[in-house]
């Protein structure tokens, strides 16, 4: 399988099933040791299809596709949805990159575009939570995210820790 060429693009209707597939196949091997297992194996790609196919038409989604045109990314952002972080006007709601496709430079591919439609939208700064025992959270400091807030969150009948991270300014992430 070529991993060389990644196209970053926005979602379509027929998106859907891909980032359904890279959804639930991220939170396994994301998440293996932290949520659940029960949860975990109940997670479908049927129903994450749907959800995806009612988010889709609503903007703020893009995907990351192999030379193949398989999606191995998504990203999702929009408004700040919590109300709770006063000056901090935008949020990255998702970023999930299949295991195999990750630690090359995807992740920062499908920030800019959430960014660039934040600042579409008039927003300037941003927010994204993220479970503290996911390593992945590094990510987010090396993008100049500075830690501003702890959220106890319930999955699976267990309470997580998720560290919300914020920029002041977008305008200087990239």
């Amino acid at each position: 399988m070529d991993k060389g060429f990644i196209k970053i693009r926005k979602a379509i209707l027929t998106d859907a099933k891909g980032i359904a597939k890279v959804h639930v196949d991220s939170w396994k091997t994301t998440y293996a040791n932290i949520v659940p297992d029960e949860y975990l194996n109940k997670l479908s790609y049927e129903s994450r299809e749907q959800m995806w196919t009612n988010a889709i038409p609503y903007g703020g989604v893009y995907v990351a596709e192999n030379n193949e045109g398989l999606i191995v990314g998504f990203s999702k952002g929009g408004k700040e949805r919590s109300g709770n972080y006063k000056g901090y006007d935008g949020e990255l709601y998702a970023i999930y990159i299949l295991k195999e496709y990750q630690g090359r430079g995807i992740g920062t591919a499908l920030v800019k575009p959430v960014i660039d439609e934040l600042k579409g939208m008039g927003l300037t700064s941003m927010v994204v939570l993220v479970l503290e025992e996911n390593t992945s959270r590094k990510f987010y400091e090396l993008l100049g995210g500075k830690r501003i807030d702890t959220v106890e969150v319930e999955i699976g009948g267990k309470k997580l820790s998720e560290l919300v991270y914020g920029w002041n300014d977008i305008r200087n992430i990239f």
